[in-house]
């Protein structure tokens, strides 16, 4: 059996699952997209009867924070691998982890800080050493101390240095300086990109997860490297396409000859010249690297749609710019232009609640 769940879908976090329980008993399951936070994730897909615990893999379409929110908490807390394209990791890693910018005056300071600090420093030993002859001989008698280890009962003169244990001593002051024999360690700073295990893929290139075989394939969007996704298993294609600007010729050819095809119908052209975003915006998602408007998805159904899907479910749709009685119509009127695509079933994904799962 192989089942597609969408357990988010819009501008404030998305992510689905696919499973694939195959004949012989095994099961893949994929979160594809991890858009929500952890927790959200898991209790949407206890919501719908899925099991966090059980998932394989995470595939990762882009490095935009919709997509990524939740990604690291939940790759660590199930420790599963991460599917990404090479420049999307790297996109991901310089979004995650933490940076500051400074103008170029503000670092000729802090060098010039930083190269007086260490000449007050160098001076201030040197005054040191001067005030106290034995300061030096006192600091290579702290780095000699060493007992034998209890194993070992031979006389301490006769042992090498490697027969030796250090062991920490009282701390040594000679003038205004005090010196430990062993320091404490520093704590390590956590690291806001780690994972459990990266695994790297190609637009184009096919791979395997489980049972469930990936076909990655490039999209038109303005990130480093967006991809969408063809899932095979059983016999059944499933098909991602989601934060698109146009329709090019290679993801026309991957959404043929599919069972399920989820794919964008972001906003109403109308609503967004009118609505509330900034000029600058409103430009990106019209742009050809932005998202697909309701009337370029009723496009490509009724023109280029071969209509072999059962189903098909119209995502990330704008809270601010289309409502999703427009985003049906428009895709409504493209197949019934069409009697043959009379019989593929229509459903929207929602940001808010899961979607009930899909099954074949």
């Amino acid at each position: 059996m192989v089942s597609f769940t969408v357990l988010a879908s819009g501008s404030k976090g998305n992510s689905s699952v696919v499973s694939c329980v195959s004949a012989t008993g095994g099961a893949t399951r994929i979160l594809v997209d991890a858009g929500l936070s952890c927790r959200e994730l898991f209790r949407r897909m206890r919501q719908v009867g899925e099991d966090p615990s059980t998932l394989d893999a995470i595939l990762i379409t882009h490095e935009h924070q919709d997509h990524i929110n939740g990604l690291a908490v939940t790759a660590r807390k199930l420790g599963i691998p991460v599917y990404f394209t090479e420049a999307t990791h790297r996109a991901w890693v310089r979004q995650v982890s933490p940076r500051k910018r400074i103008t170029y005056a503000e670092w000729a300071e802090q060098y010039r800080q930083q190269k007086q600090a260490a000449q007050d420093a160098a001076a201030h030993s040197a005054e040191v050493l001067a005030d106290n002859p034995e300061a030096e001989a006192a600091a290579d008698t702290i780095r000699c101390n060493f007992t034998p280890g209890p194993q070992d009962e031979r006389d301490p003169d006769e042992l090498a240095p490697e027969d030796c244990e250090p062991v920490e001593s009282a701390p040594v002051k000679f003038g205004p300086v005090e010196m430990k024999a062993v320091s404490e360690p520093c704590p390590p700073v956590p690291d806001p990109a780690r994972l459990p295990s990266v695994e790297y893929f190609r637009a184009g290139e096919s791979f395997s997860i489980g049972d469930i075989a990936v076909s990655p394939f490039t999209i038109p969007h303005d990130a480093a490297d967006p991809v969408g996704f063809v899932f095979t298993a059983e016999g059944t294609r499933l098909a991602v396409a989601t934060d698109l600007g146009y329709m090019p010729p290679n993801v026309q050819a991957q959404l043929r000859r599919c069972d399920l095809i989820m794919l964008e119908s972001n906003h109403d052209l109308e609503m967004l010249r009118d609505g509330p975003y900034p000029w600058s915006v409103k430009q990106r998602v019209l742009s050809r690297v932005g998202h697909l408007s309701n009337d370029a998805t009723a496009t490509f159904l009724e023109q280029t749609y071969d209509g072999t899907a059962t189903y098909l479910i119209l995502a990330h749709l704008s809270e601010s710019n289309n409502l999703p009685e427009l985003a049906r119509i428009a895709a409504e009127r493209a197949l019934c232009s069409k009697p043959s695509l009379l019989a593929n079933r229509l459903y929207l994904a929602s940001q808010q609640e899961p979607l009930a799962p899909v099954c074949f």
